[in-house]
């Protein structure tokens, strides 16, 4: 499995259930990193995505404790034992882990790489974030590319690498 995302300096990710920044750079390479992939999310994610609705030309998984929840265009999972059977089939550079908090808290050890983008910024009230990868020592920084600024805001694509993936 891999993680996307994008943080800031602080490594926040969210605010009241949205993205932090509008960067039609970095949308364009989610699309492209995750299209005809299998998207492994939480219900608050899924909320955040247009429309509330899963991503097309994509498999998604989303994670949720509600029995109850069913969502047209996406398979709904309970616990970890069911996501675990559900990637079995998929080779694991194909599943791609996009959100939010809790799911990225508890999936990242089983993560070999992470596809983060780094926005130079501090969003004011963020409430999500993603664990700091330059304090883990597992994770290690392969490669990190600038992009064009947008909306006044620098950006880079980087690939950090996970030493130490954990099996399920």
């Amino acid at each position: 499995m891999r993680a996307i995302v994008a943080v800031d300096e602080n490594w926040a990710i969210g605010r009241e259930g949205g993205m932090l920044y509008d960067l039609p750079g970095d949308l364009r390479h989610f699309a492209r990193m995750t299209r005809g992939k299998v998207l492994v999310m939480g219900r608050g994610t899924l909320n955040s995505l247009p429309g509330g609705k899963p991503l097309k030309d994509r498999v998604n998984l989303v994670m949720s404790r509600d029995p109850g929840l069913s969502v047209p265009g996406a398979q709904v999972l309970q616990s970890m034992a069911e996501l675990e059977s559900a990637i079995a089939e998929y080779p694991p550079e194909d599943v791609m882990l996009m959100g939010g908090e809790t799911l990225y808290t508890q999936l990242l050890a089983h993560c070999d790489r992470a596809f983060v983008t780094r926005i130079q910024a501090r969003a004011p009230g963020a409430d999500r974030f993603f664990p700091n990868l330059d304090l883990l020592p597992a994770w290690r920084l392969v490669s990190c590319e600038p992009q064009p600024a947008e909306n006044g805001l620098r950006y880079s694509f980087c690939e950090y690498e996970n030493q130490s993936v954990r099996g399920f």
